[in-house]
């Protein structure tokens, strides 16, 4: 049987830097209406960045293991129901 293929994780990684930049800018933009100051602006969308581009790896990862997990689990209950 073989195992059901998804995104690598190199391609896992540049999308999440690409989606990443396009939403650490929009919080930027909002932080910057919001406060009216840069530089707040620009602190909140730097933790934002690296805190949300590790959070989209680890949900990535987790539904390209999701469905091997299912494969395995699916091969263990027919072979015990046999």
């Amino acid at each position: 049987m073989s195992e059901p293929q998804g995104d690598s994780k190199r391609k896992s990684v540049i999308k999440g830097i690409t989606w990443r930049c396009l939403a650490t800018l929009t919080t930027y933009l909002i932080a910057w209406l919001w406060t009216g100051e840069t530089e707040m602006a620009g602190k909140i969308a730097a933790v934002e960045f690296f805190l949300k581009f590790f959070i989209y790896y680890m949900h990535e990862r987790f539904w390209q293991w999701l469905p091997r997990q299912s494969a395995i689990w699916k091969a263990k209950f027919s072979k015990a129901e046999a």
